[in-house]
């Protein structure tokens, strides 16, 4: 996992929370900042995936382990 500058977890929480949270943290954070994500909903892969390709941010690194589903986000 690469470095990052804030992490958001958002386990237990169902679509569009998720979303809705990393929109909220990456606003406060400078551009070029990373966040990293952590969710447990399954529908999270393409959220994020369209989330990314909606806002321009980007999508560094988006995986599945054990269960969890773990992001990069870049604010662009």
């Amino acid at each position: 996992m690469a470095d990052y500058d804030q992490e958001l977890d958002a386990s237990g929480l169902n679509c569009p929370l998720p979303i809705l949270r990393a929109k909220k943290a990456l606003s406060a954070m400078q551009t070029g900042q990373v966040l990293h994500i952590i969710a447990t909903d399954p529908g999270a892969m393409k959220d994020f995936d369209a989330f990314a390709k909606q806002t321009g941010n980007e999508l560094l690194e988006s995986r599945e382990e054990g269960g969890k589903y773990l992001f990069l986000l870049k604010k662009t």
